[in-house]
């Protein structure tokens, strides 16, 4: 037992003895290494000799002080990276001031290079995408925010329409009067020289128009829009449209009043509106030949003119037999015209309901059961078969009857019977209640006309200057659906232009702005408006850059926006917010200031709405010519 317990205390001691010893000798090669370390960075680089104990463990390379290495640790041997691409900042300079009634798809040096034949030089013809400005129309010097209205019907500043040509060639009829540093508009027309205000009262003895059966109209060759201007009073609103001809600025005053207005002509295409637009159809003296060509644009009037509408026409050779001489034309000729009018007329059904003085007016039929009967003995124009009558963008015109809709009976009105105005702009229009139009509901426009109402009066909260009564006259909305935007204003003293996209083709809606008694036109927003700068003191614009964002570019919109909008003008954009982030940058450097603000509903919306101002700047003043 003993000699047990000696030999445990033999082992232990040796076991203690032996990790001693492993200490110690680890304890010395930690000082050798330490050493040979500090030797290292004392003496500089060590030879590389096979002979060294630690040849195999140190590098070759020279070591440095701790304190001056410097660590790379950027990756080796690879390709050099791609050159980052140079951000484009985009820069829209002011045009020269030649450009300032620039209107692009009416240029006249353009319009030069194409066919006489039937005014086809006249109508639109855009530039290319490598002709489009990439600057911004100047305001002539000296520009002013135009008269409110109703002041505007009267006068207008001479600075913003610097033309005095109408004022010369139609002194003797009284359009237009310069009174010191202002325009006055007495009211004249070639055919009404008591006024366009005792001109239409002629008329209303003639057909009724204060019961509100009749509310849209178009004037052919308008003038300076006197007869649309003195409409308004009577709650009829009319499309008026001109050429850009040698009487320079007759839209453009039309506009600078305050009045509805196109730069339109009727040549080889169709006028850009629907069919069964209007209640009512107006030429005065608009030097239209409507007997030629097989009387194509008197068939273009019919396409537009709702069942039951009126032609209204006064000039030659309306009463040529007391103005032929005075017409410089032969009695034999006007009264050969006269009657070719009168055959168009009668073959397409329209019924002559009256002729005094120098009025005549047509009516168009409720319904084509009578003229289809009658193609045995018209047989021209025959009733078109297969186009779409609302198709009215670059739309060749055919010289083919479009028939109305279908009806079970003589008293019923093609299309549908509309309400009275102003019952008829929230009444349910006939062409969403026939159905014809795919998707679109009874329900879906009556919430969509709420939908609309609560959106101006937020409009109105955030900017003031729309809901300031006056401020604003000329409106745009370029994407307008079904107009609901500018029924929501019906009460303020604006009119509103509303564009319906022809990109939104697979549901038509223009032709239920008109039902609805308001006015519009069809639109590509790749190409300009057929318009002249600083039209609109306000422009609209729902989901446009969404719509557009792989058709043409945002900045090409942006700058036909800036050239239509006038001097203070305001913008209201509404999109996805990455859209809106994307305009805000390109209008920081167009003169314009705006802000992003959250949705009616809250800021939980991707969509956002943008509200804009462009701030007042004209071209700078002409220099002095010196004497030689």
């Amino acid at each position: 037992m003993a000699a047990t317990r000696f030999l445990s205390h033999i082992t232990i001691f040796n076991s203690k003895n032996s990790n001693l010893y492993s200490i110690t000798i680890l304890a010395i090669l930690c000082t050798i290494f330490y050493l040979i370390g500090i030797w290292q960075h004392s003496l500089g680089p060590i030879p590389n000799s096979s002979s060294s104990p630690v040849s195999g463990f140190l590098s070759s390379s020279p070591c440095y002080s701790l304190h001056t290495a410097q660590l790379d640790f950027m990756p080796h041997h690879l390709p050099h990276d791609p050159t980052p691409a140079t951000a484009r900042v985009p820069h829209f300079p002011p045009c020269n001031i030649s450009f300032s009634e620039y209107t692009p798809c009416e240029d006249a040096r353009r319009s030069l290079t194409f066919d006489r034949d039937m005014l086809i030089y006249r109508q639109r013809h855009c530039p290319e995408k490598n002709e489009l400005l990439k600057c911004r129309i100047p305001a002539p010097y000296g520009y002013k925010v135009p008269f409110r209205w109703p002041e505007s019907g009267e006068f207008a500043w001479f600075a913003n329409v610097p033309h005095k040509e109408l004022t010369v060639e139609k002194k003797a009829q009284n359009w237009v009067k310069v009174e010191g540093e202002k325009f006055r508009f007495p009211g004249g027309g070639t055919m009404f020289p008591r006024g366009a205000g005792a001109y239409i009262d002629d008329i209303d003895k003639l057909i009724n128009l204060k019961d509100g059966s009749i509310r849209t109209a178009i004037d052919t060759g308008c003038g300076v829009a006197s007869w649309g201007a003195y409409l308004l009073s009577r709650n009829i609103i009319a499309m008026s449209f001109a050429p850009r001809d040698t009487h320079e600025a007759q839209v453009q005053f039309a506009l600078e009043r305050g009045v509805p207005a196109l730069i339109g002509v009727l040549a080889s295409i169709r006028l850009p509106y629907p069919s069964r637009a209007f209640d009512m159809a107006h030429c005065s003296r608009c030097l239209i030949p409507w007997d030629n060509y097989d009387g194509i644009y008197l068939i273009e009037v019919d396409r537009i003119l709702r069942p039951g509408g009126y032609w209204i026409l006064s000039g030659p050779p309306i009463n040529w037999e007391n103005h032929w001489k005075g017409w410089n034309r032969t009695a034999d000729d006007l009264k050969a015209e006269q009657s070719r009018i009168e055959t168009v007329a009668k073959s397409l059904c329209w019924k002559k309901i009256v002729q005094k003085g120098d009025i005549a007016i047509w009516q168009k039929p409720t319904n084509h059961i009578h003229c289809k009967a009658t193609r045995k003995v018209f047989k021209r124009p025959r009733f078109c078969q297969t186009q779409n009558p609302d198709m009215a963008w670059y739309t060749k015109l055919e010289k083919c009857l479009t028939p109305l809709p279908q009806v079970s009976e003589i008293k019923e009105i093609a299309g549908g019977q509309l309400p009275k105005w102003p019952q008829r702009l929230n009444a349910i229009p006939p062409r969403i209640s026939s159905g014809s139009l795919t998707g679109l509901t009874g329900n879906n426009f009556v919430e969509n006309t709420e939908l609309w109402k609560e959106r101006v009066a937020y409009y109105k909260n955030i900017d003031y200057q729309l809901a300031q009564t006056g401020r604003y006259r000329n409106l745009l909305d370029m994407n307008a659906y079904l107009g609901g935007f500018a029924a929501a204003l019906v009460n303020d003293p604006v009119w509103v232009m509303n564009a319906v996209p022809v990109e939104a083709d697979q549901l038509n809606t223009l032709g239920v702005i008109y039902e609805r008694g308001l006015i519009g036109t069809y639109q590509n927003w790749c190409e300009a408006m057929s318009t002249y700068p600083r039209t609109y003191d306000f422009i609209h614009a729902d989901s446009i850059f969404s719509l557009y964002k792989d058709r043409c570019d945002m900045e090409d919109i942006l700058l036909e926006m800036d050239r239509v909008l006038r001097p203070e003008g305001s913008v209201i954009i509404r999109d996805d917010v990455d859209v809106l982030l994307k305009i805000k940058k390109i209008i920081d450097v167009m003169q314009w200031e705006g802000r992003i603000a959250d949705h009616e509903k809250g800021p939980h919306e991707r969509e956002k709405i943008l509200f804009a101002v462009k701030q007042y700047w004209t071209a700078p003043p002409l220099a002095p010519k010196h004497d030689q």
